[in-house]
Parts: C-alpha cells; sequence; structure tokens
C-alpha cells in the first residue's frame, strides 16, 4: 500500500483505474439535456434546405432594383408573397417583386432583396428607396449540410446541442447510460436530517452533497444511507449496493479504531493508496473491492467535497469519455493573504471576482474543513504548493467550483 503521495500521482492512480464505459441508451430530446453523447451525429439535411431570406422585404431581379434610391426610387409589381412555410410557387419576371418574409425561400427568377424598411407599398406595386442586394439571402447549406458531423460522442448536451440535434432532424440521441455511483456515510454520530439530533451527533450532509456532485458529473447517485462503526454491517451494506461503477464512502479512512472502510479494505480488499499531500482532505483512501473502485473520502464535509471535485470528478468524466475538461483554472490577484501548509499542497476556499480587467479572489474567512457553508460562499479553490503562501497582491492559481 502506498502511503503519503502527491495530488499527481493520486490522480494518476485513479485515472488508469476507470475504464470508460460503452453502454448506450437511447434519449428523447426533452430528456437529453445534461447526458454525455455516445456516437457522432451527423445532419440528415440541409439547413436552410434552399436559399432563403433573413429578414422581411420584397425578393427581385438585382437588373431592376440597381438604380433605386430616395430621390429615384424603382417601381415594381407585386406578383405575390411568400411567408414561411408557403413559399411563392411561380417564377419571378423583370419589373417584378415578391414579398418575402424571414425564413421563406428565395423565389425562382430573383435573385436580390431589399429590406422592408427601404420601400413603400402603393396597392400592387413597391416603390424600392434601395438598391436591393444578395447580402441577406441565406445559401443552402449555410448551417448545415446533409452527411456532415456536427455532434461527436463525448460531448455534453447543452441547450445549444439539443437544439442542433433537433435540427440535424433526431428526435432522440445516443447518450452514454450514467455510471451507478453509490454514496455511503459511516459514523455512529451521523444522523438523518429530520430526526432529533443526539448530543455529539451530526447530521448526514456528505451523502446529500455528494449526491449534488456526482449528479453534475454526469453520475447517477446511488445513497445507500448511513452504517455504524462495523465492519460487518459496512460489508453486508455493499453487498447490497448492487452493481456499481464506483463506491465513494464518507468517513472512516483515518488512524483510528472505528475507521472501519480502512480497516475492511485492508483485510478484503486492495488500497491503491492511502493519505494524500493534500488539505483537506489528507487521509483521502483509493482502493479496489470486489473489483469494484472505491474512493474512501473524509468523514469532514469541506474535505469530501473538494476531494471529490479533484479526483471523483476527474474519473467520472473518464468513465463517460467526456471531452471537456473536469475542472476550469484561472490566474487571480489575491485581495487577502492565503496561507500555506508546510508539507501538503492546500486549497484555500475564495470567492472569486473580475475587477478592473483582472480576476480578484479573497478569502470565504475559515478554513476548518468543518465549515460547509464556506463551499457555498466561495466559488473557487485557490491552489497553494506546499509551503508557499499569498499576500495580498500576489498572482494565485484558482480552481472554479462547479456552477
Amino acid at each position: 500500500m502506498r502511503q503519503n503521495i502527491g495530488v499527481e500521482d493520486a490522480l494518476k492512480t485513479l485515472l488508469e483505474h476507470a475504464s470508460p464505459l460503452e453502454a448506450l441508451e437511447q434519449v428523447p430530446l426533452p430528456s437529453a439535456f445534461g447526458r454525455v453523447l455516445g456516437a457522432d451525429l451527423l445532419s440528415k439535411v440541409n439547413h436552410p434546405d434552399d436559399d432563403d431570406s433573413s429578414l422581411d422585404g420584397y425578393a427581385c431581379r438585382e437588373a431592376d432594383a440597381r438604380s433605386a434610391a430616395v430621390g429615384s426610387p424603382v417601381k415594381l409589381r407585386v406578383v405575390g408573397s411568400s411567408p414561411a412555410g408557403k413559399p411563392f410557387q411561380g417564377t419571378l419576371g423583370a419589373g417584378e417583386a415578391v414579398q418575402i418574409f424571414t425564413g421563406a425561400p428565395i423565389p425562382k427568377g430573383a435573385d436580390s432583396i431589399v429590406r422592408v424598411e427601404d420601400t413603400l407599398r402603393e396597392g400592387e406595386y413597391v416603390w424600392l428607396m434601395r438598391p436591393a442586394g444578395n447580402s441577406e439571402i441565406r445559401h443552402k447549406g449555410d448551417d448545415l449540410r446533409a452527411g456532415q458531423t456536427y455532434l461527436r460522442r463525448g460531448e455534453v448536451l447543452t441547450a445549444g446541442r439539443v437544439g442542433l440535434a433537433a435540427a440535424m432532424g433526431y428526435p432522440e440521441v445516443p447518450v452514454l447510460v450514467r455510471p451507478r455511483v453509490g454514496i455511503l456515510a459511516t459514523g455512529d454520530e451521523v444522523v438523518e436530517p429530520g430526526q432529533t439530533l443526539p448530543y455529539g451527533g451530526v447530521y448526514n450532509s456528505n451523502s446529500y452533497a455528494l449526491a449534488g456532485l456526482v449528479q453534475d458529473a454526469g453520475g447517477e447517485p446511488v445513497l445507500l444511507g448511513k452504517v455504524s462503526d462495523s465492519i460487518d454491517g459496512l460489508r453486508g451494506q455493499l453487498l447490497r449496493a448492487g452493481q456499481l461503477e464506483l463506491l465513494l464512502t464518507a468517513g472512516g479512512v483515518s488512524m483510528g479504531e472505528h475507521d472501519i472502510v480502512r480497516q475492511m479494505l485492508e483485510r478484503e480488499g486492495e488500497i491503491l493508496f492511502w493519505k494524500v499531500k493534500i488539505q483537506p482532505g489528507g487521509p483521502f483512501l483509493f482502493a479496489r473491492w470486489g473489483g469494484m473502485p472505491l474512493m474512501g473520502l473524509p468523514g469532514n464535509p469541506v474535505s469530501a467535497m473538494v476531494i471529490f471535485l479533484l479526483f471523483g470528478r476527474p474519473f467520472l468524466f473518464k468513465l463517460l469519455s467526456r471531452t471537456d475538461p473536469p475542472l476550469s483554472t484561472r490566474k487571480a490577484i489575491a485581495d487577502t493573504p492565503f496561507a500555506a501548509n508546510p508539507t501538503k499542497q492546500a486549497y484555500r476556499r475564495g470567492i472569486l471576482s473580475w475587477k478592473n480587467g483582472h480576476y480578484h479572489v479573497s478569502s470565504t474567512g475559515n478554513q476548518s474543513s468543518g465549515v460547509l457553508r464556506s463551499m457555498v460562499e466561495g466559488n473557487a479553490l485557490v491552489v497553494l504548493p506546499a509551503g508557499v503562501s499569498a499576500s495580498a497582491g500576489d498572482a494565485v492559481e484558482v480552481v472554479l467550483l462547479p456552477n
């Protein structure tokens, strides 16, 4: 068992044990938002499917309207109308115009458009106050060409991508099946919200915070409740969990006699590493139990969340073959001091803002790993290498908290 390893070493080891999933399912477009696309999609259609108008106006021949001016308008006979969905069926001749609306195909015989603002209608005739042009014509396939790939496997289906899939002609899309992630709290002191809190007890915040982080990363959280400080109880709870792509435990990974997760894994599993040179979350453990990857997170709520963000989120991204980075970073100017840890890489909670053309970051205050509200008040983690502090005015690297 490897102990006290660095952050990069720990992440590398984790990702080596994350095997990308292959299972797909078809979901209708209303259910596709936020899912990960499971296959490349090529367009079934051209869009537009013919040359069309990008505005309301009059379609005509450029040669007929070339001399039009405010003081010398050109008069054309209006021979029809072409709204979107009901295109003009005839062929436009010399001296003629068709009233056209945004999205309607350009009539046969026409090659230019005059904006309605530059015209004056008079019965069956229209006066053009400006020359006609073709810059407002959207050509066939300008947006999409049939047979060309526009969406690719591993992309998260944002609102724009779902809309694009619809425009390409897909009523449903193939997506990666969400990895099932078990979440188990440990400890006799842990009590479910809503129950009477006994002396020395603490409400189970970890399970629900982690469930939100798992869902945000593309996984399906499976809440397994909590187990008391009993190895037999822990084992039984895990056996009842069913097939999981990852198991998260909160608590029970430190050095005490009640740290049952570590004890059970030492006897029955394979611990790949235990303890990482990181603050918060140093007791972090990664193992395999019955072939299942298991991340033993510390029990302090901030530690559990930070460790999942830095390690669990990239793990799920790899399972889903996501093409976007799991975390985003920025360079910022520290507006308050941030204290170093002498031997560990520290992640301090901060409030990131944009001021005077630069990102600035200030501390959320108390950096204890038990101050959960700092994960609400803050929106970033300030990264400090071991032994390196930051004074006000220093440039620092920050990791953005998702959402």
